[in-house]
């Protein structure tokens, strides 16, 4: 194809079969370290609540045990994070995210919903 919107100017591609394969890798990789990234703060903010909870009227056994499960989440999350990283490193072409991550992803995010429901209780 030819032409921009006034028929003239620089040719326009229609991008039909012209496709980096190491981009959406490469995106999908920095995504999962983003989301890590953002687990990581959301737990370190959670033992920060608890913590300034506990110091004005002692610890609050609720928090105390939803910040726990939060953090042996945040711990799983980011092994889950970690190996998905490492597989769309290794190859052009990644295999499909296997449904088992998925669901341990999922079930990661909604344990830490949870978590955050007992510290605000």
């Amino acid at each position: 194809m030819t032409g921009g919107p006034a028929g003239g100017g620089a040719p326009v591609s229609s991008g039909a079969g012209v496709r980096d394969p190491g981009l959406q890798p490469e995106r999908t990789r920095l995504a999962w370290r983003r989301t890590a990234l953002a687990f990581t703060v959301v737990a370190v903010l959670a033992a920060r609540q608890v913590a300034m909870g506990s110091a004005e009227a002692g610890p609050d056994v609720v928090a105390v045990v939803g910040w726990g499960a939060g953090a042996l989440v945040w711990l799983a999350f980011l092994v889950v994070a970690h190996r998905r990283a490492r597989a769309l490193r290794a190859s052009s072409r990644p295999a499909v995210l296997p449904g088992r991550t998925a669901w341990a992803a999922t079930g990661c995010a909604v344990v830490l919903a949870l978590s955050a429901v007992t510290l605000l209780w």
